[in-house]
């Protein structure tokens, strides 16, 4: 058996790991759910909607790789 010799994680650099993949995960729910959302709360016609949640999709997408490249 090999065992690699990675360098185990600070407590600080697990927790900001953590705090990006909540963030990805919250700006993915909500580029959804604004999508998808029938009576959203501001007046926005469906092509903006569409428009504002693939653009925070894409942001969230964009969180997730610069968080990987960081590892």
């Amino acid at each position: 058996m090999t065992r690699t010799n990675r360098e185990q994680k600070s407590p600080a650099k697990r927790f900001l790991f953590v705090l990006g993949l909540l963030m990805f995960s919250l700006y993915l729910v909500l580029g959804i759910a604004i999508i998808f959302w029938k009576d959203f709360p501001i007046e926005m016609g469906f092509g903006y909607r569409v428009a504002f949640g693939v653009l925070l999709i894409a942001y969230s997408f964009f969180r997730f790789v610069r968080l990987l490249k960081n590892q």
